[in-house]
């Protein structure tokens, strides 16, 4: 199929300013020309809100959503399709592929908008405009991570010594630009927690879930250091989020975990005011994308949430994979179900039939139906479950069993699903490792986890379930944690502008 990509104007976005309490609204643009000095408060947070919008744009959104969750094993591609994120979903890297070449561009333009406003701040400035540099910090930072997670090895294959992805620092003229090598992934991380570390100290304001504070340099510092292996700074910054929240309770702090048809509804309600959300690209109503959405590929329907069959609302050929379904089927009662939006007919399970052997089209719907929109969605970057379950992971890693179990059975019992003893952990011939990481593909799918979670760990993506990757009637494809393939190639347009870049093998 050969998906449209709608040219739509940006529209405006009613955000809340980080100088008032007063609610404002701008256009998603940067809204200061370029070459305009930032010379006064005024123009520092107009261009901080021009800053957050840049990865609004789809490039970043939506090709970077592409990137990071299809190469996983819990979505199935249902037809061959023209659009480029069939190599992503297939392993079948081009270095002229699009969105690699999408995301790269906007990711390295939001980087460079933050620059310009950390740049003319001075670290004693006011408190208001140190809250500006530090958002402006953080979203720096989220930049390279998310670069480098795309373009460099995993942190733990190579101490960090692999190459990893230009740093663009403040201060670089338009030609010095041109002529930056790729830092090593370990340098990357370490500018990456020296920028949050510096946010997390400038951010003193706490503003909706769609805006950088202090808690989300916090939670992005907690999986930073889970992925290099650091694993007690990983538990101290996520116990930093975590803070008081006690399961159960009404008040408990900034954040908690939702309970019951909440949890249930968590992708469907408007995010402001979500508890459990620490941070997510916001999207109001005026910013219904259609078929250029990230739900349009996952999820054909009406606004109630009944399936219906494709291009009803939706492309529809992005799946739950059947290991996924099967695997979440195995506790029928588990409240994660309700993210899935099977396609039956009189009971009956749909299949797409443009592949062989056939692929049972189980939608999904973590990118539909916000505020009864059908392909309306503000997608979670960050989210306090992960913070959980990020604990359980560094704990698991470090010996404390009863610990990780205890985070893992918190989210658990919030799913509806039974709690693991140590006892069952023979039973069940796993180490709390293996039931750490399956925690996370339940709770987090689709949300991008998978694949790093997988290959930092040195463990193989295994697919063996219908879907466009099979060949000749085959429908197992394993990927190394080792491949090559688990990186997508640096755009060849960046590297015939800067010569100083090299090529992933």
């Amino acid at each position: 199929m050969k998906h449209s990509f709608i040219s739509a104007s940006l529209l405006a976005v009613v955000l809340m300013t980080s100088l008032g309490s007063c609610r404002k609204t701008y256009l998603p643009s940067t809204a200061i020309d370029e070459n305009s000095a930032l010379s006064n408060a005024g123009d520092i947070e107009t261009a901080t809100i021009g800053t957050y919008a840049l990865f609004k744009n789809e490039g970043y959104v939506r090709s970077g959503h592409f990137l990071m969750e299809y190469p996983s094993d819990e979505i199935a591609q249902g037809q061959n399709s023209s659009d480029d994120l069939t190599r992503a979903y297939r392993y079948t890297h081009l270095v002229t592929s699009s969105h690699p070449q999408l995301f790269w561009s906007q990711a390295y333009k939001a980087a460079g908008a933050a620059n310009r406003i950390i740049e003319v701040i001075p670290d004693n400035a006011t408190p208001d405009l140190l809250q500006l540099k530090g958002e402006n910090l953080f979203i720096r930072a989220m930049m390279h991570f998310n670069l480098v997670r795309i373009f460099g090895r995993p942190y733990s294959q190579g101490s960090g010594l692999d190459a990893g992805v230009p740093i663009l620092k403040e201060g670089l003229t338009e030609e010095e630009k041109l002529t930056v090598p790729r830092s090593t992934v370990k340098e990357v991380y370490e500018f990456v927690i020296t920028d949050l570390l510096k946010a997390a100290e400038f951010m003193t304001q706490q503003k909706s879930n769609s805006f950088a504070s202090r808690e989300v340099a916090y939670a992005l510092l907690s999986r930073v250091y889970l992925y290099m292996e650091d694993d007690a700074k990983a538990i101290e910054y996520a116990n930093l989020v975590i803070g008081n929240d006690i399961p159960g309770t009404a008040a408990t702090g900034r954040y908690r975990l939702l309970q019951g048809a909440e949890f249930s509804n968590y992708f469907r309600n408007a995010p402001d005011g979500n508890k459990e959300t620490i941070f997510c690209i916001r999207h109001i109503k005026t910013e219904d994308r259609g078929y250029s959405a990230i739900g349009s590929m996952y999820f054909s329907g009406d606004a109630s949430g009944n399936a219906q069959n494709q291009a009803f609302s939706g492309w529809g050929e992005i799946y739950a994979s059947e290991k996924y379904v099967n695997f979440l089927k195995q506790q029928p009662g588990d409240r994660r179900l309700s993210f899935i939006s099977s396609y039956t007919v009189n009971g009956v399970q749909q299949m797409n039939t443009k592949l062989t052997p056939n692929t049972p089209m189980h939608y999904i719907n973590k990118y539909s139906l916000q505020e009864g929109i059908v392909n309306l969605s503000s997608p979670v970057y960050i989210r306090l479950a992960e913070l959980y379950l990020n604990r359980a992971e560094a704990n698991a890693k470090l010996g404390n069993t009863a610990a990780a179990l205890e985070d893992v059975n918190l989210i658990r019992t919030r799913a509806g699903v039974a709690s693991y003893t140590e006892a069952d952990l023979t039973l069940l011939n796993k180490s709390i490792l293996d039931i750490v990481l399956e925690e996370r593909w339940l709770e987090l799918a689709f949300e991008g986890h998978r694949v790093y979670d997988l290959f930092r760990n040195n463990r193989s993506m295994i697919r063996n379930y219908p879907g466009s990757h099979v060949v000749g009637g085959n429908v197992n494809q394993t990927i190394p944690a080792a491949d090559n393939r688990v990186i997508f190639y640096i755009p060849q347009s960046e590297i015939d502008k800067n010569p100083a870049l090299s090529q992933n093998p």
